[in-house]
């Protein structure tokens, strides 16, 4: 039994040797031949034999071979299981838990008891908002922490800037994604509105609406009532 150990130990060693060495020439090679390629987070392997993920920003992935003769950008398709591999990837590295959001920067919609809770980043001029908005009239039972993030242009910021500094900042944000009732003009500290930006570019929310559930799940687009609903029921934090 000792010989084993012996044994299976060094096998252990010498793979961790050699991917570590993989990892290293990866990183010389990339970063010569490529001085523009940000710096290298992380490498790691991938489900096909020869082939490292590589990634940089925190959140772009990047592929390569052993050596780093050749740089991929592009999604990795699982055919089998009919799964996009780099997406679910990026889905890990942008996760976001449910008490990680900055729930001081957002205003609240509650429906019934208000027992379960949502968080939704809106842009006061997505039309795929209004619509989404307009199937969340259906949910009951539900707090809906809604983060004004502004991404389509200067006439979204104005709208975004009037409903936050309404007295009764719902009201005015359903008035007008429901009723196309312009929010009324107003002025006050608004920098919530950058924060908002700001934290949805570091967590890569590139459209709205975007969705987010207390097991700290997201989901991109305006989903039909079914699909919310299920997810009410299924998230537990």
């Amino acid at each position: 039994m000792k010989a084993l150990r012996n044994t299976l130990l060094l096998l252990l060693s010498a793979f961790c040797m050699g991917a570590m060495a993989q990892e290293a020439a990866i990183r010389k090679n990339l970063a010569e031949r490529l001085p523009n390629l940000p710096p290298i987070d992380e490498v790691s392997k991938t489900p096909i034999n020869g082939l490292f993920e590589v990634r940089v920003n925190q959140t772009d992935i990047f592929y390569t071979d052993a050596q780093g003769n050749y740089l991929i950008q592009g999604s990795l398709i699982d055919t089998r299981a009919r799964v996009d591999l780099t997406e679910q990837r990026l889905q890990q590295l942008t996760a976001v838990a449910f008490k990680d959001l900055p729930l001081k920067d957002a205003f609240t919609i509650v429906r019934g008891n208000g027992s379960r809770q949502m968080a939704v980043f809106s842009d006061p001029n997505c039309g795929f908002c209004k619509r989404f908005e307009r199937d969340l009239l259906k949910i009951n039972d539900v707090t809906v922490h809604v983060f004004l993030y502004p991404i389509l242009g200067p006439d979204s910021i104005n709208k975004s800037r009037h409903i936050w500094c309404a007295k009764d900042k719902d009201k005015a944000y359903l008035d007008w994604m429901l009723n196309n009732v312009t929010p009324t003009a107003a002025n006050c500290d608004a920098a919530a509105l950058d924060r908002n930006v700001a934290f949805g570019r570091q967590h890569r929310i590139n459209g709205t609406p975007a969705t987010f559930f207390v097991d700290g799940t997201r989901i991109p687009g305006a989903v039909g009532v079914d699909q919310i609903a299920r997810k009410l029921a299924e998230a537990k934090p």
